[in-house]
């Protein structure tokens, strides 16, 4: 889904996605009762909130009101009890589904315990443990990271061969260590690179940023001017993307290289119509909100995963004792071609 015929959602929503900012502390927050409204209650456990966190919960606002549902919000600022508590008191509020993404995607059963025997959508990170999935009263809606840095790859790979160069000096700006999406999104770009029969070749050891702009601006500024050679900056995000370019005007580097990044926010893609940034890869927030609200009104309805979803994506193919409980909602690569449809 492109993102030019999904802003409309969004700014539907945006309303009242401001007024949920403020709910975190909200006494009755897992409460499944109707408000004046007639709406249930639906409990969104986010990790931590940034521009793509809120993005996806405006589009969760707008989703849910249709299909019964007010969708109260927390934000457990990267702390996994919180979680925990979130997700105990909305049950016992008589929460019949949560919607979580979790801290920790290697402690999300936990998460899976603390709802008990509702139903819990893990959204946008899955747990590292697919198996965790097989449960009937679990399933996750985001997108497969396996592609992510793999469309980076591939466009840097045909960006060089072009040149007819096969061994690219790189340097690697990675999100938090640990994280599904830093692993998957770090070694998709090279893997893609290797398939299509370049040599890439690290520059300097990786600069980890956690997914944050000044850190990565901070941090990849000393390399810019170390006398380091190298063809291209990846990144595991924009933010981190948008940071080394903001570095290198700093430093006085003229952008004569690629800059990769990926999610294609706003900041993003417009660094992409503007020649800073070389391309990135759209994750759709989106088609996540929606999707997670679907899929929670889905199991508490008892209809399968993927109901009223065919639009968004596709169920897993893999073939898993668990495919039916993963719902791709894929990415989408973004270049100066094709970013006026992201904008």
């Amino acid at each position: 889904m492109k993102l030019k015929r999904t802003m409309a959602i969004l700014m539907a929503g945006v309303t009242c996605a401001g007024a949920l900012a403020g709910c975190g502390g909200s006494g009755d927050s897992g409460s499944a009762a109707s408000d004046k409204s007639g709406l249930k209650d639906l409990t969104f456990v986010m990790a931590s909130r940034d521009e793509f966190m809120s993005s996806i919960e405006t589009a969760m606002v707008a989703e849910a009101e249709p299909l019964g549902y007010k969708i109260v919000s927390q934000d457990a600022q990267n702390d996994s009890s919180k979680q925990i508590q979130y997700i105990e008191t909305a049950v016992n509020g008589g929460a019949e589904a949560v919607i979580c993404l979790p801290v920790d995607a290697d402690g999300t059963q936990s998460l899976i315990d603390a709802v008990g025997d509702k139903n819990l959508v893990f959204v946008n990170r899955p747990p590292t443990n697919y198996s965790e999935l097989a449960a009937d009263n679990v399933t996750y809606v985001g997108s497969n990271e396996d592609t992510s840095g793999y469309y980076q790859g591939e466009y840097l790979a045909n960006y060089f061969k072009e040149k007819g160069q096969k061994e690219v000096k790189y340097l690697m700006i990675q999100g938090t260590l640990g994280q599904v999406s830093t692993t998957k999104r770090t070694e998709g770009v090279i893997k893609a690179l290797k398939d299509n029969g370049l040599n890439p070749v690290e520059a300097s050891a990786p600069v980890v940023a956690d997914y944050d702009r000044p850190t990565a601006q901070e941090m990849i500024q000393p390399l810019l001017t170390s006398g380091k050679e190298f063809d291209c900056i990846i990144a595991n995000n924009d933010a981190m993307a948008l940071g080394a370019v903001e570095a290198c005007k700093d430093a006085g580097v003229e952008i004569t290289f690629p800059i990769v990044g990926i999610d294609c926010t706003a900041d993003g893609a417009k660094a992409v119509q503007d020649g800073d940034m070389a391309m990135t890869v759209f994750q759709n927030p989106v088609g996540q909100g929606k999707g997670a609200v679907i899929a929670a009104d889905n199991m508490i309805n008892g209809k399968k995963l993927g109901t009223g979803m065919e639009d968004l994506g596709a169920l897993d193919t893999s073939g898993q004792d668990y495919s039916d409980s993963i719902f791709w909602v894929p990415f989408e690569p973004v270049t100066k071609d094709n970013v006026a449809d992201y904008m």
